[in-house]
């Protein structure tokens, strides 16, 4: 598919994904790529019939300044898990993971200095993420994709894919784990550079809570965003926990990082996994 064709359809299919919810529990089996959504029974069937990608979205409870809720980063990874599960086909979406590292809780650092953000042990999450891939290659996952949406845990990630695919190469069921760094590159790096291309600054693109952050999470939820925080005069300090400016963030400006971050992510997943 060309990358003109690639992008009108998923431009579509973006428009088509945000009239609905996220997690249509009454929809049809056939529809639903939400492996919350099916039964144990229609789950064993959309496997058998070669659904055998598992994307483990990745986000994180924290602060995110005085204009945007602290589950940030799980709707996002949700949303965004959907419209790639979508547009592979083949794929379906684990439970998103809340609970992630966010460093030390005493004395407290970097998020965990503002109410609401929660921290566990990097042993501790990476533990659940090796938990949860050995129990999807149990059931018959051949490919485990960690979708993480937050940068504090992607060497967390990397790890517990190295240490499954070292074990599992020996024999036994094939199933293969993949820290997908192209997902989180491109909301970060590509999305960037994608606002900057339209004349916005790095000091208002931020790197947290800030231009960038802001619009996309407008882009995957307008409800995660207090609308009386933007298009109005406010100085940093009025913005505690925020690097960047998120005053003129914009759903259309969030939506042309989640075409970056779809588009990367599939591209990257297939090109793993076409081998097999």
């Amino acid at each position: 598919m060309s990358n003109a064709c690639f992008s009108s359809v998923l431009r579509g299919l973006l428009a088509a994904l945000w009239l609905v919810p996220v997690l249509a529990w009454g929809s049809p089996a056939a529809d639903a790529v939400q492996l919350e959504a099916l039964t144990s029974t229609e789950l064993r069937e959309r496997i058998a019939a070669g659904a055998t990608t598992i994307l483990v979205p990745l986000g994180g409870t924290e602060q995110n300044g005085p204009h945007m809720v602290l589950g940030k980063h799980n709707v996002r990874a949700r949303v965004f898990a959907e419209l790639i599960a979508r547009e592979l086909g083949n794929a379906l979406v684990a439970p998103v993971m809340a609970y992630v590292p966010e460093g030390s809780v005493e004395p407290p650092v970097a998020h965990m200095r503002y109410a609401g953000t929660i921290s566990i042990p990097e042993p501790a999450f990476e533990a659940v993420l090796e938990g949860a891939a050995r129990s999807f290659r149990r059931h018959g996952f051949r490919e485990v994709v960690f979708l993480g949406d937050h940068g504090g845990y992607q060497k967390s990630e990397e790890r517990v894919a190295a240490r499954l695919n070292r074990e599992w190469a020996g024999g036994g069921t094939p199933c293969r784990v993949h820290a997908l760094g192209e997902y989180y590159r491109a909301s970060r790096q590509g999305h960037a550079e994608l606002l900057a291309a339209r004349g916005f600054k790095a000091d208002e693109i931020g790197t947290h809570a800030g231009l960038a952050d802001t619009a996309l999470a407008l882009a995957a939820d307008e409800a995660l965003v207090r609308p009386q925080w933007l298009g109005r005069a406010s100085t940093p300090a009025e913005r505690p926990g925020v690097s960047g400016d998120p005053r003129r963030a914009t759903v259309a400006l969030g939506r042309i990082g989640v075409e970056r971050i779809v588009e990367a992510s599939v591209s990257a997943i297939r090109e793993r996994t076409r081998s097999r």
